[in-house]
């Protein structure tokens, strides 16, 4: 499975970005997806995660009510809305994916990354 992350960007504090996952190869399975994100010097962070069905999603408590995790499975997309951004927002966003029927928030427990994405959020 080959992930490709898009729709990182420079916004100020308070806007929004949504961030698109695009999935392809072997995507017949049932893969759960999520977000992660990073800054220089610190390990990856779990953001969001989802399941196939859409049906169950978990989030980060420093962005529930703020991100929404959701999936177009016709499309093989996942996306990331976030919406009111503030500057420790700002990372590299990456998704995953597994082969899971359950939502996972451990980075360990993703096989397939995507390359990553900017979001920077000035103050």
């Amino acid at each position: 499975v080959q992930l490709q992350a898009s729709g990182g960007g420079l916004v100020q504090a308070g806007g929004s970005l949504r961030l698109s996952c695009a999935t392809s190869g072997r995507t017949s399975s049932t893969y759960a997806m999520g977000w992660f994100r990073q800054v220089p010097g610190k390990e990856r962070e779990f953001v969001a995660t989802i399941t196939w069905s859409g049906g169950n999603s978990a989030y980060a408590a420093s962005v529930k009510g703020r991100f929404t995790i959701s999936r177009d499975n016709a499309k093989n997309t996942v996306y990331l809305q976030m919406n009111r951004l503030k500057p420790e927002d700002t990372a590299v966003y990456y998704c995953a994916a597994v082969i899971s029927v359950k939502p996972l928030w451990e980075s360990q427990d993703y096989d397939y990354w995507g390359q990553g994405t900017q979001v920077t959020v000035s103050s």
